[in-house]
């Protein structure tokens, strides 16, 4: 996955080590058993999908902690020597191996057992190209592109929370990994799990619903965080960019697009509240189509089109069924 402004290997292990030796200085372990002073399990998420998952399975029983504020880009986070010593503190542990560099190094070294990465809790596949994907425009009566690149360069696509079902199966694995770090409310956290993939469940019903008949199954995203709800919902996603929102697409690139627009009849081109909507204007003026958001929720802000996981899932799917001429 290409991601931005990696912080450096060396600096990470650097200020891995100085966090860990700050933790060990003031003589502070990690024990799972060992929950925080208010008598609740302290759970340190990654970015939000993970907060989220945190929050709705512990309920009263957790306190939660996000390591990206909203509003912070999470490929860009970059962590404190303090946030690194703190996270050997935690009950547990909850990250997406693949999206934030920094934080993947970090967690590998803090050493806490219950360490749970949602990428190992579903199936993470690979979307673009490279990974087979690409469709033949000739059938519709526009210049073929079959096996074209769709912008999300090689390697896996962590977006998997933007797929419920995926969510779902994520959601699963997280209840498990807190009724075993915290028996005593197992059942809670197998009820609260429930109840999510219940809600989930519900969700995939209305992206099913909402998107089966539409005029066209193509859209235009400057960031290719959608290929597991594309594949899920027998859409086709056209990347401007890439997994990298902020990447520069080529003239070729642009060239293609346009092609595609007009061939597979795309109406709009998708930007994000969390990186520039530049590029997708330019190619929206370029080809006389319109812009709006597609959000692929790493974070919930004051900009967002909702105020949790469900309610901007649902302003997606509306935002979709306008694009592609539900029927």
């Amino acid at each position: 996955m290409n991601v931005r402004r990696l912080i450096p290997t060396t600096a990470v292990t650097g200020a891995v080590a100085l966090g860990l030796l700050t933790l060990s200085a003031c003589g502070g372990t990690s024990d799972a058993a060992d929950k925080g002073s208010d008598g609740k399990l302290d759970v340190v998420a990654s970015f939000y999908p993970m907060q989220y998952l945190a929050e709705q399975i512990g309920g009263g029983h957790v306190a939660v902690r996000t390591l990206t504020a909203p509003g912070v880009e999470p490929h860009d986070l970059e962590l404190k020597p303090r946030q690194i010593g703190e996270l050997a503190d935690a009950d547990v542990l909850l990250y997406l191996k693949g999206i934030q560099p920094a934080v993947d190094d970090a967690i590998a070294q803090a050493g806490v057992e219950h360490t749970v990465d949602a990428a190992g809790l579903t199936s993470v596949e690979g979307h673009g190209a490279e990974a087979g994907e690409g469709h033949d425009h000739a059938e519709e009566g526009g210049e073929s592109h079959e096996g074209h690149d769709h912008g999300s360069g090689s390697g896996t696509d962590p977006h998997v929370w933007l797929d419920p079902v995926k969510y779902a199966e994520v959601a699963e694995g997280v209840g498990a990994a807190f009724a075993k770090a915290d028996p005593d409310h197992a059942p809670d956290y197998k009820a609260n799990t429930a109840a999510l993939v219940k809600k989930l469940g519900a969700l995939d019903t209305e992206f099913e619903t909402g998107l089966k008949n539409t005029a066209t199954r193509t859209f235009i995203t400057t960031h290719s965080a959608f290929g597991h709800l594309a594949e899920r919902y027998h859409l086709e996603q056209e990347g401007i960019s890439g997994v990298d929102p902020e990447s520069e697409p080529s003239p070729a690139r642009i060239k293609q697009l346009q092609d595609i627009a007009k061939a597979d009849k795309v109406s709009t081109v998708f930007f994000e509240t969390l990186a520039s909507d530049k590029t997708a204007k330019t190619l929206a003026a370029d080809t006389g189509l319109r812009t709006d958001v597609l959000d692929p929720l790493e974070g919930i802000t004051d900009k967002s089109r909702g105020t949790d996981y469900v309610e901007v899932m649902r302003s997606n799917l509306a935002a979709l069924k306008t694009a592609l001429g539900a029927k």
